[in-house]
Formats: structure tokens, C-alpha cells, sequence
């Protein structure tokens, strides 16, 4: 990847075609003008100005696009050439972060998991209570949650999971930025080969208060995320098997929409004649009922649009769920609290390393 600036746009570029306008306001007529109205007058434009049709046209035909080395800074992002691959952080702008919340001198975590408690008092994750404080002005949650979401939905979706309201929940914040990992991002090889497969999982009443359950999943290219998810479903499902098919006919939805695929089909890496993408998952029971089209029971009219969609996509070719053991589901790390040890074995399964230790 390499950056380029394009000069002066459209500014400097002749037209090649009469092109008329108004006078605009400001600009003096001429003495040598014998109409005295501004209206009957008009001008010709000698350049291309922004807004035209015919600029775009003359841009493209007389572009100026200087070649200033390879990219290190794109939107927010870092981006570090490696010898073998690319890695993409935000070292800074968490430094940033850390600086205006007062936590640059903390000490570092291993990890940013919170475990919840069936404790109410205890639950970080609980909802607020009538005559609980929410966050007033003097903390910074807007800025908090804005800083979050601009990580975990850029570089860093080890994080994906935590989300807060009241103020014992921001704690749980704290302690995702004292994380240490300011220079962890997503590590894409060099050549990225293989094919895209996808993690769907679901963390059954991850909400105990709620009763609402965890949705995750990921999807990898070459060993790398791409796109991923975590959010909490919409509707209470009334066992675990029902929560697991929620959260692969989301999955299966995130393939179809994958921009990912249609630009690997249109620069032909693919072709149109793709095998079916690989969707993993650890519930072995949901795996079949998916393949049979056949979901046993009369309480399950919630779930069965979302069955019978995810079952055609199947049927038909574009998707083919298969069982992985649960250790070894990327998705997991998106739906529930994890032992320190499993955690950082899945965040290196998502592509995710270090900048210190590819150096």
C-alpha cells in the first residue's frame, strides 16, 4: 500500500470546451464591459472548478498524482511494512486516549476480560438501578464509549465485547485501556493466501438479568480477521441450541453482504464457481438440524424464518457449516469472559500480534 496526493484537484486544469457562468459575486465587470446590468453578463471559465461535470472528466485526463512512499498513517490507523506483512494499529491514538483519561501512568492488565457475577451488587455488567448515579459530566463517557467503538470496529477485536452504561460499569473501562497492548493490531501475511472461513458462537444468557444472550462471530482471510461481531440478540431464546442457530443465521448473513468476497471475485482471485464458504461451529446438534431443515418442537416459532433461512443458504451451495471444538472456536472470544490463557490464544488465531514482537 502506498500514498499518493493529487494537486490542486481540479484548479490548475484547462478546459478544453467553452464553458459559461454567471458572474459571480465579488468580481468587478470590466470597464471595457458596455452592459451596465450584472445579469446580461457572463463569463467563460478558463479553468475547471469543483462541482462541474466536466471536471472529474479533465481531473482524470490530466491527473497529477505524486508517489510519496508507502503509507504509515491512513484514517486513524498506523500502518507498518514488515519484511513478511502489514501490520495495522493505533498505538497512538490509545496513547491519546490513555492521556485524556488520566490513565497513561496505570499499571497494565494481561487481560481486558471481565468476569460477571450472578451477584447483582457484584455484576459490572448489571443494569442501573433506580437511585444509582448515572455518569454525570465530570467523566468522560461519551469520549469513552466513542474511543472504544472506534477501536474495536478498526483494529483491535479482542475488545468487541465490552460495552457499559452506569457507572460501576465504567470500571470495566478502565481496565480494557490498561490492557497492555498498545501496539497490538492485525497482522496481514505477506503473500495472504487461503481461502474465507468464518466463527459463529453464541454465549447462552450472557445477560442474567436480562436473559438475553451473546452473539459473536468472525470471519478470517489468510489466518486474519476481517469482519467480526459482537452484540447481544435481539430476542430472549429459551435454550442454548436455539441461541447457537440466532447466531449462525447472523453469521450466514454476514457472508452473503461480505464485501470481501465481491472484491476478491472482481479482481479474479475467485472465481464465480467458488466452493461454499466454511461457517464453524461447536454445537453439534444445531449443526444437524441445520443440515436436515428439521427443528423438533413447538416453541420454536421465534427462531424458525431465521432456521429455514440459514438452512437454505445450505441447501443451496453458499455456505457449509461444519462442527470445531470449542477450544478452538475463534467466535468465543466475542461472547463470554475468557481464562487469561485461552484468551491470548485466540487473539493470536485472529491474526493479532504485537508490533515489538515482529520487529
Amino acid at each position: 500500500m502506498r500514498l499518493m496526493d493529487v494537486m490542486t484537484t481540479y484548479l490548475y486544469i484547462l478546459f478544453d470546451t467553452d464553458i459559461y457562468m454567471k458572474i459571480p459575486e465579488g468580481l468587478k465587470l470590466p470597464k471595457s464591459c458596455k452592459v451596465s446590468s450584472r445579469e446580461h453578463c457572463l463569463i467563460i471559465l478558463n479553468k475547471s472548478l469543483y462541482g462541474l461535470k466536466q471536471s472529474g472528466r479533465m481531473q482524470y485526463n490530466h491527473l497529477r498524482t505524486p508517489d510519496l512512499g508507502k503509507t504509515k498513517i491512513c484514517l486513524g490507523l498506523q500502518i507498518e511494512h514488515l519484511k513478511d506483512g502489514i501490520l495495522v494499529h493505533q498505538e497512538t491514538y490509545i496513547e491519546k486516549v490513555l492521556k485524556r483519561s488520566y490513565m497513561d501512568k496505570s499499571h497494565p492488565l494481561s487481560t481486558p476480560m471481565v468476569v460477571r457475577s450472578l451477584d447483582v451488587e457484584k455484576d459490572h455488567f448489571r443494569p442501573p438501578t433506580d437511585d444509582e448515579d448515572i455518569l454525570g459530566p465530570e467523566v468522560p463517557y461519551l469520549s469513552a464509549i466513542g474511543a472504544l467503538m472506534f477501536l474495536a470496529g478498526h483494529t483491535r477485536p479482542d475488545i468487541s465485547l465490552f460495552k457499559f452504561i452506569s457507572e460501576i460499569q465504567f470500571m470495566s473501562y478502565k481496565e480494557t485501556l490498561e490492557w497492555s497492548t498498545k501496539d497490538l493490531g492485525l497482522y496481514f501475511a505477506n503473500p495472504s493466501k487461503g481461502s474465507l472461513y468464518g466463527f459463529a458462537d453464541a454465549g447462552y444468557l450472557s445477560d442474567p438479568h436480562t436473559g438475553r444472550s451473546q452473539t459473536g462471530y468472525v470471519f478470517t482471510i489468510g489466518g486474519t480477521a476481517i469482519p467480526w461481531c459482537s452484540t447481544k440478540q435481539t430476542m430472549v431464546a429459551t435454550s442454548s441450541n436455539h441461541v447457537e442457530i440466532l447466531a449462525i443465521h447472523e453469521a450466514s448473513r454476514e457472508c452473503l453482504r461480505n464485501v470481501i468476497q465481491h472484491i476478491r471475485r472482481s479482481c479474479g482471485i475467485v472465481s464465480d464457481k467458488e466452493p461454499p464458504t466454511v461457517l464453524y461451529e461447536d454445537n453439534a446438534a444445531c449443526i444437524a438440524q441445520l443440515k436436515e431443515g428439521y427443528i423438533k418442537g413447538d416453541r420454536t416459532k421465534h427462531i424458525l424464518p431465521k432456521f429455514f433461512f440459514t438452512h437454505d443458504l445450505q441447501k443451496s451451495g453458499d455456505i457449509s457449516i461444519q462442527q470445531v471444538c470449542s477450544c478452538e472456536n475463534l467466535a468465543d472470544l466475542f461472547t463470554k469472559s475468557l481464562l487469561n490463557s485461552t484468551f491470548q490464544t485466540l487473539v493470536h488465531g485472529i491474526g493479532m500480534r504485537r508490533l515489538k514482537d515482529l520487529k
